[in-house]
């Protein structure tokens, strides 16, 4: 049985604000209750949504003083004695939402308990293969990636993928799924077409790359026109123009021309809000803002989206090198309050990680 000291190291939100109120601080390591499982947390990743509870706009949903940390990767423990699992100590596993970080204490510390349930196994020596920052960033990114993919935009094999916001982290993750699941084309956008954006892009999957300038409908239905030259719709009415599903992850901003950019039955997912607008203009008429026989929908995740992505499958690809991790910047804990700035200041480039050990 491995050695669980008394004390653990935590990063603890006790009053709203910016990153420079976390503080570090030892903790009692928590004893699992009889349904839960503790874990010895090595990673953790860096979501967004946490900057927005540390100023507070979570409100009471998060009541203080509170370690953040909505997922985190790390090895069994101990169990409670009410489990039944085929987890063993030293197993490795990763949990996302479901209160972590929230309504329980989460991932930015040494050891964390949650719910047997809210458990996904990871391969056995994926540490070794893929290193924990991998690892870490693995949870919320793809189970973001691969719920938008499969249950918002129904995505089959041999269909097209626009992204928009392709140098996200979601962004780099979807693409490579989507290559995995067969995707015939994907494109990508960015603001900002410099060679790392591009070869970053590309080294995930992405086939053609377009520079975002806040319309390119025209060019898609361009670029679609002449890949689709002789291909007819359903009905024999013409050519095909347009992609078949859309990954809208700078929001409102883009949000018509995306919609422009899906064929008649296509389909739009509204997955990320980068662009920093969150409400569509007073008066806004959807018969008009969504054009005829286009979907949109969105999507959130949350714990039964944790629970139905098959994560053990999609590590092993990312071990055999069929599925890309794009890490960003890690930190050790001790500098957290270092990553929510560079998180604030949009300079993590990819998926931020915090380090335990």
């Amino acid at each position: 049985m491995p050695h669980i000291p008394s004390t653990m190291r935590a990063a603890v939100l006790s009053i709203p604000g910016g990153p420079e109120v976390l503080q570090i601080k030892d903790l009692p390591v928590p004893s699992p209750a009889p349904s839960e499982i503790l874990i010895r947390i090595h990673t953790a990743g860096l979501n967004r949504s946490e900057l927005f509870t540390c100023r507070g706009d979570s409100g009471p949903a998060v009541p203080l003083p509170r370690v953040l940390g909505i997922e985190c990767v790390g090895t069994v423990a101990a169990e409670g004695s009410a489990t039944s699992t085929p987890l063993k100590e030293g197993d490795i596993v990763a949990t996302a939402m479901g209160g972590l970080g929230r309504t329980f204490d989460g991932g930015y510390a040494e050891y964390t308990c949650v719910p047997a349930s809210h458990i996904a196994p990871f391969p056995a020596n994926s540490d070794r293969i893929l290193g924990w920052p991998v690892l870490g960033a693995i949870p919320e990114m793809i189970q973001t990636a691969y719920g938008s993919l499969q249950n918002a935009l129904r995505f089959s094999r041999n269909e097209t993928l626009l992204i928009r916001g392709g140098t996200t982290s979601v962004g780099l993750a979807a693409a490579s799924l989507a290559k995995w699941m067969g995707a015939k084309h994907v494109i990508a956008t960015s603001r900002s077409l410099t060679p790392d954006r591009v070869a970053l892009m590309k080294e995930s999957g992405v086939d053609t790359v377009l520079q975002d300038s806040g319309s390119i409908a025209p060019e898609i239905q361009a670029l679609f026109s002449s890949l689709h030259a002789n291909d007819s719709t359903p009905d024999g009415g013409g050519c095909v123009v347009g992609v078949d599903k859309v990954l809208e992850l700078v929001g409102i901003t883009t949000l018509r021309d995306s919609l422009l950019c899906a064929r008649k039955g296509g389909i739009v997912c509204v997955t990320g809000i980068v662009g920093n607008r969150w409400f569509f203009e007073k008066g806004t008429n959807p018969m008009e803002f969504i054009p005829s026989e286009v979907l949109l929908t969105t999507y959130s995740g949350g714990l039964d989206a944790v629970k139905e992505t098959p994560f053990e499958e999609i590590v092993t690809e990312v071990m055999k090198g069929r599925v890309n991790v794009q890490v960003g910047r890690t930190f050790r804990l001790e500098d957290v309050v270092e990553a929510h700035t560079a998180m604030e200041e949009n300079r993590v480039g990819g998926w931020g990680v915090l380090i335990m050990d």
